[in-house]
């Protein structure tokens, strides 16, 4: 009697290692996979419309557990479709195992159809990619990409064609070996001393702390205490960073305000812990900056940096902390902070709702739905200005999360990454902050989460336009082309879905429609007619791009869009 499959093998060892879930759509290919997981009673298969989604959503429940999670793909196509959101993984640095399936192993090279060459594209997106040729290379394939994978904190990619998926294996297959634990990385002494001596002697030290603080939490508010120092975070350390923290000054950046910015050029030593924030404008130029991070390929390529030190941020500020001085001026931490609260309040003076108005300040919706929401609440957005607005509105207190798509920028990450956050954390309100543009690139995702009977809640900011790229746009001197979304009403395009679906016109509908989205039992879509015409603004504006609106206006006029001027009057630019 044949032995078990190669599949059901596959199957039972992802099982074995905690796996509960594998994302994805069947196909011929991937029969082997389905089949052996309908008869699994420790595995899921969770059906989306998109195989896009399924890596998405793979890469949600990789970041909250920060264990392996899984999708597939069929042969062709049907894995191609998985490649966006397998590079929005591997850039956030979560262990994903990808399956993609290969058409049959003896037509490879015949130009077959559906043919596609897996093991060369998914290279520039994953640290590891296996072809399983015949059962024998099982599981050593399959192991190797799983350690790979977790070692790594990135996307391993294993390729298996739909006939060697069938295949009996020849041999029982070996005991799992065990993941490789998470390492904790030190510097040496040599690097301690000079570290310490730098911070010991600066006078005004600003901390930018990035995701990398995860975890150091405690030592990094112990730090900005002793060295009083302004804490400005990036926005995939907003989660560890912002919460208990008397030493937040908020974010810098094109999505930052103006009190991020004062804090790091008002420094004479930038301490960087743990960030790879990418803008070089937002850098000071006569600062001493001094960088720790535990990939020292990250040292340095964002600004000159005068001392780098390699190591986890936790261990390094513990080793540090007792060979500190205390700082006694404060002065550059009061003034930070003075201006933190100045641009705090700014920030909050443009989130209001009056009665009857419209269309409707997106942030006042994040201002109501962040008052609203569960303290557990885990929260994804959309690239553009939902990730705005959830960087300025939304307040994170230790026990929310925040999931986007903050290093790859892919449009309609959110509603996916909602999908796998809900099936794998099922008790906890997941809340979607999408725009019009993300929400209708994978709209098919509403029927899989109805499907999948998932709770979900979505808001969607309904401004009909690419509301980010028109505003880079008029920054630019341009006149907006192409960023016009003539949309549905998504409000009935849910309900039709079987969801609980709200459309919102006025301010004075958001809380109560709102309210009642959180408070329903399956998926809920709240759609909000939202103003076109706010200004996104970066703390610091530079003359070209203050010449590019001045050019942009101009334009508008001579083209008959004197109408751009007048809304442009009621948004934040002048308010």
């Amino acid at each position: 009697m044949a032995g078990p499959s190669v599949a059901q093998g596959l199957v039972d060892r992802l099982a074995a290692l905690g796996v509960r879930r594998i994302y994805g759509i069947t196909g011929d290919s991937l029969n082997a996979i389905t089949n052996a997981v309908r008869g699994h009673p420790e595995l899921a298969w969770i059906h989306v419309r998109h195989e896009e989604a399924a890596a998405f959503a793979a890469g949600a429940e990789a970041h909250l557990t920060g264990r392996l999670a899984v999708c597939a793909g069929s042969c062709g196509p049907g894995n191609l479709h998985l490649i966006n959101g397998l590079y929005d993984a591997q850039r956030s640095r979560v262990p994903v195992l990808a399956i993609a399936a290969q058409i049959p192993s003896p037509e490879i090279g015949s130009e077959y159809f559906q043919e596609t060459h897996p093991e060369r594209i998914f290279r520039e997106c994953s640290h590891f990619v296996g072809v399983i040729g015949e059962s024998r290379q099982f599981p050593r394939v399959l192991d190797t990409a799983i350690e790979t994978a977790v070692a790594r904190s990135g996307v391993s990619v294993v390729v298996i064609p739909g006939d060697v998926a069938w295949r009996p294996m020849p041999d029982p297959a070996p005991p799992l070996p065990p993941l490789p634990p998470a390492a904790t990385l030190l510097p040496s002494e040599e690097t301690l001393g000079p570290l310490v001596s730098a911070l010991n002697t600066a006078r005004r030290v600003t901390i930018l702390a990035g995701a990398g603080c995860a975890g150091a939490h405690d030592e990094l508010i112990a730090l900005a205490g002793k060295l009083q120092a302004p804490i400005v975070h990036t926005m995939r350390g907003k989660e560890f960073v912002e919460f208990a923290n008397p030493y937040d000054v908020g974010m810098t950046g094109l999505l930052g305000f103006a009190s991020g910015y004062y804090a790091m050029m008002n420094s004479d030593l930038l301490l960087i812990l743990g960030a790879d924030f990418p803008y070089r404008a937002f850098y000071p130029t006569g600062s001493t900056i001094v960088q720790i991070d535990r990939r020292g390929e990250q040292i340095g390529r964002r600004a000159p940096v005068q001392l780098g030190v390699v190591g986890d941020v936790r261990p390094t500020l513990a080793a540090i902390l007792p060979r500190l001085a205390a700082h006694r001026d404060d002065q550059h931490l009061a003034a930070s902070l003075q201006h933190y609260a100045k641009a705090r309040q700014g920030l909050d003076d443009l989130a209001t709702g009056k009665a009857g108005e419209t269309p409707v300040h997106p942030q006042y919706v994040v201002k109501v739905l962040d008052e609203l929401a569960a303290p557990d609440a885990i929260f994804t957005c959309d690239v553009g200005e939902p990730t705005v607005w959830a960087a300025r509105y939304l307040h994170l207190n230790g026990e929310r999360r925040l999931l986007g798509s903050f290093v790859h920028g892919s449009m309609a990450n959110a509603l996916p990454q909602a999908l796998g956050a809900q099936a794998t954390l099922p008790g906890r309100q997941v809340i979607s902050l999408s725009g019009d543009g993300g929400l209708s690139m994978l709209l098919g995702e509403l029927a899989s989460i109805a499907q999948a009977k998932l709770p979900v809640k979505v808001v969607v900011f309904d401004n009909g336009a690419l509301g980010f790229v028109e505003l880079e746009m008029k920054a630019a001197g341009l006149l907006p082309f192409g960023t016009d979304l003539v949309n549905p009403d998504f409000a009935a395009v849910a309900q039709a879905a079987g969801w609980l679906g709200v459309r919102v016109e006025t301010a004075d509908q958001v809380p109560g429609a709102l309210a009642a989205a959180l408070a329903h039992p399956g998926p809920a879509l709240v759609s909000v007619r939202t103003s076109r015409s706010e200004l996104v603004m970066p703390p610091s504006i530079t003359w070209d791009e203050f010449s590019g609106f001045s050019l942009w206006m101009i334009k508008a006029v001579l083209n008959g869009r004197g109408d751009a001027i007048i809304d442009l009057a009621k948004t934040t630019l002048f308010r």
